[in-house]
């Protein structure tokens, strides 16, 4: 039989609903990424307590929390337990977006979309939309859920098919366009990372009413300011710029050790993001 950590507690509403009611109760479009990378954690501190504690000291930052699936999987089967633990932890009027990046042929795709809305009831997902739409279909029809699709990523690779021309577009640009038009339940986002502002801008005026997750700022060095202003809507918000390790890991190391309070250094580095992302609105 399994523990009460393999259950999932059923999260009612919809993301929509739980992103704007949390910025809004938060003043925050902070999304904080939950990666646990074994060496950087404190020594002596257990996966879940680590975690668990980040959770606590943000949950009145974020808008959002998002735990990356590869950073469980590599637990191997306890990283389920722990994902599952985690997901518990979260307040259930925070939403979790999970950061799975998903896409493949269609009967597949309906049992990854069971997996992650029905087994661990989660309320979004990230998407890899290079199948197509058949591969999204499963997850898109969800109206109470949202996905956001990879659009124009973070990574310094980027370029190498995101920026190949299609017609007079660009790939990252058509795949924008698409975005908008799969959106017919109000529910497709798009993922744009904070390291390519220019993109963001010409991302925004394809899809205007979209949510944006902003990926890239902290370790990877994103300009928060220029970010920000450049993928916000123009009403204000539709933004959720997500930090991980600058988050998780903020607590200065030496020789592996946590010099000092590690969670204090966590929850003092979210407010300090979540005021920049203000103060650029």
């Amino acid at each position: 039989m399994a523990n009460q950590s393999s259950k999932i507690i059923r999260r009612g509403g919809n993301f929509g609903e739980r992103y704007l009611d949390t910025s809004d109760s938060n003043q925050s479009f902070l999304c904080v990424g939950l990666d646990p990378i074994p060496e950087l954690i404190p020594q002596g501190v257990d996966v879940k307590e680590f975690l668990g504690t980040i959770i606590e000291v943000t949950k009145d930052l974020v808008c959002c929390y998002k735990p990356n699936i590869a950073f469980f999987e590599q637990f191997g089967r306890d990283g389920w337990d722990i994902l599952f633990s985690t997901i518990n932890s979260i307040p259930e009027e925070i939403p979790v977006l999970l950061d799975a990046k998903r896409g493949d042929i269609g009967h597949t795709a309906n049992a990854y979309a069971k997996a992650i809305f029905d087994e661990l009831q989660v309320d979004a997902v990230t998407l890899n939309p290079y199948l197509g739409f058949d591969s999204l279909e499963p997850f898109l029809s969800r109206k109470d859920r949202h996905s956001f699709v990879l659009c124009r990523t973070s990574n310094q690779s980027a370029v190498d098919l995101q920026d190949l021309p299609v017609g007079e577009l660009k790939l990252y640009e058509k795949v924008a366009q698409l975005a908008q038009s799969w959106n017919t339940l109000g529910n497709v986002g798009l993922v744009v990372g904070a390291t390519y502002p220019e993109e963001a801008r010409k991302v925004r005026s394809i899809c205007p009413d979209q949510l944006l997750l902003l990926p890239g700022v902290g370790t990877q060095e994103g300009d928060v300011q220029t970010a920000v202003q450049a993928a916000v809507k123009s009403g204000g918000g539709g933004i959720l710029v997500n930090a991980s390790r600058g988050v998780l890991y903020a607590q200065p190391y030496n020789n592996g050790c946590a010099v000092g309070g590690w969670a204090e250094a966590s929850r003092l580095a979210a407010s300090k993001l979540r005021d920049q992302i203000n103060e650029a609105l």
